[in-house]
């Protein structure tokens, strides 16, 4: 496991956050206290820049710049194999064992292109998430612990569509591979099958985002819109049935929307690599 560069030291920063009560109801559920962990960052400039202006956030030979999300250490189930990041699952859905988790780069960004390709092992699950926030809350016991990185952020559905139960539940193929998971399908549905590389890129401007697979552009949206709402409220991130994931989705951070870069650890095997970032103003 490998420590990473930062800019400051490695101890956390928090800052309480309001995000507001925009498409809140009279009759709202309580959200419960939160803290957004605010961390040191990886310094940008100390990563390469290709050809087409792309930084390079993985280039098949180092860990720089990943950590476990909620950790500032690369959990030890993620690993380079044969020039892709790999997360070598438990086969037990979720675990987020000590030795695995979701995983981030400590660095938020803000408007940007996302590329990478992705590949699964058969039945295998997994995300690409964005504009993610590391979230804390407190037990019972005052104790304090991480709440999930999907708690946060949109995520780029990552499947084996074709062995996968999640692929038949949600409604119209929202839970397929390159949808919006939970809201949007991805249509055309273009995914090549379990152990064969998959193409994806993510654009998020000033709130529009567009997912791409394999080439083809398969959902367009428009974060903190009333339309946004809609679909959060039709979703499992409901008002009612989970405030604190509506409170932080619908319009957590105001007009200084960023976050980081996850992968998550859904319990099976799956595998990242050519991970790029072109930035924009």
């Amino acid at each position: 496991m490998k420590k990473i560069l930062l800019l400051a030291s490695a101890a956390l920063l928090v800052f309480a956050v309001s995000c507001g009560n925009q498409g809140k109801k009279k009759d709202a559920p309580a959200v419960p206290e939160y803290t957004v962990v605010e961390a040191p960052q990886v310094d940008l400039s100390a990563f390469p820049v290709d050809d087409e202006g792309y930084v390079v956030l993985f280039d098949g030979s180092s860990t720089n710049g990943w950590r476990g999300y909620g950790k500032d250490i690369l959990p030890s189930r993620w690993t380079i194999d044969d020039g892709a990041l790999k997360f070598t699952g438990t086969g037990s859905g979720e675990a987020q064992t000590g030795e695995g988790g979701d995983i981030i780069f400590a660095h938020s960004f803000k408007n940007f292109t996302l590329e990478l390709e992705w590949k699964v092992s058969k039945g295998g699950n997994s995300g690409i998430f964005y504009l993610a926030k590391e979230v804390t809350t407190k037990d019972e016991n005052g104790a304090e612990r991480y709440e999930p990185i999907y708690i946060s952020a949109p995520e780029y559905q990552v499947l084996d569509n074709a062995n996968h139960p999640d692929a038949l539940l949600g409604v119209d193929g929202n839970r397929q591979s390159a949808s919006l998971y939970d809201m949007i399908p991805a249509v055309p549905q273009n995914q090549n099958p379990f152990g064969e590389w998959n193409k994806a890129k993510i654009l998020v401007y000033k709130g529009t985002v567009v997912h791409f697979q394999n080439d083809e552009k398969v959902l367009e949206y428009h974060l903190w819109t009333p339309q946004w709402t809609d679909m959060l409220q039709a979703s499992k991130f409901s008002e009612k049935d989970w405030p604190l994931a509506f409170e932080l989705l619908n319009n957590c951070g105001g007009e200084a929307h960023e976050g980081y870069i996850g992968m998550q650890d859904h319990g099976d095997d799956v595998w990242y690599r050519n991970i790029r970032i072109k930035l924009m103003d």
